[in-house]
């Protein structure tokens, strides 16, 4: 039997690391990102009084094109940003839930600062 690591553990005990440093509070909330299999999901959150303020996905109906690529979470991240301008957001800290930052979790965050977001 091969001995191979599990990655959703690996990735589970990084974002606990990572959320014992960060933290969202009401000036400044947490942009929180989940990616799956097949989809992609970003929260605004403040974790001071444990609200949801925006979410946006790529489940979403009206959502166009393939949940699972960078283009789609390019989209997702101009979606938060703008439902987050429009909740008066305009700076928040980047939580990349202990994925490495790059390919889908990246373009998010791009697609979120053209957005208008600062982190």
């Amino acid at each position: 039997m091969i001995n191979r690591p599990n990655t959703k553990a690996q990735r589970l005990k990084r974002h606990k690391r990572v959320r014992s440093k960060i933290s969202g509070t009401p000036e400044r909330p947490r942009l929180n990102v989940f990616r799956s299999e097949t989809n992609i999901y970003a929260q605004i959150i403040d974790d001071v009084n444990g609200k949801t303020l925006v979410s946006a996905s790529s489940l979403e109906k009206g959502f166009e094109g393939k949940g699972s690529n960078c283009e789609a979470a390019k989209k997702v991240g101009l979606t938060v940003a703008e439902r987050a301008k429009a909740a008066g957001i305009s700076t928040v800290v980047f939580d990349r839930g202990g994925y490495v930052y790059h390919g889908r979790v990246a373009a998010l965050a791009e697609g979120a600062r053209e957005g208008g977001l600062e982190f």
